[in-house]
């Protein structure tokens, strides 16, 4: 079940930029801590701005995915143990970001960010396998009507 280009095109973009600046926040937020420079304490900050905004532009996509591409994926019964790994892993990432931003508490805050950075390191493999799995299928039929609108 492919995806319009425009649609896939933007789904990988905003998955590449959230996986980029989240490494790269990583990096820099380590780099803060042993190094004296303040360009690392700027750096942490412009990335995760960067990272806010690109998960926001990726919550539009996802709305958009579900009716063109998580709904009837799942009615036609293809690809459904990764497409629902996929999602879980993504509300995962969802409700850990918004821990992360909301909750103040220094309990839960070191949970969820390693529950988020945990999920969004795995997240690049599922997405793989995800689309490995479902162009084999999609392949197996006729190529015509595998696409989405």
């Amino acid at each position: 079940m492919r995806l319009k280009p425009s649609l896939r095109f933007s789904t990988y973009a905003a998955f590449a930029t959230l996986f980029l600046t989240g490494a790269g926040w990583l990096v820099a937020d380590w780099q803060k801590d042993i190094s004296s420079d303040d360009i690392w304490q700027s750096t942490a900050v412009y990335l995760l701005m960067v990272h806010g905004g690109a998960a926001m532009a990726t919550l539009l996509l996802i709305g958009a995915l579900i009716p063109v591409h998580v709904l009837r994926g799942w009615r036609s019964g293809k690809n459904m143990v990764s497409g629902s790994v996929m999602i879980t892993l993504n509300a995962l990432l969802i409700v850990t970001a918004f821990g992360l931003y909301y909750l103040g508490s220094e309990t839960v805050r070191p949970w969820m960010k390693l529950i988020h950075l945990g999920a969004g390191f795995g997240l690049p493999a599922l997405f793989a396998v995800h689309i490995f799995l479902g162009r084999r299928q999609s392949s197996q039929r006729d190529p015509l009507r595998s696409r989405v609108p």
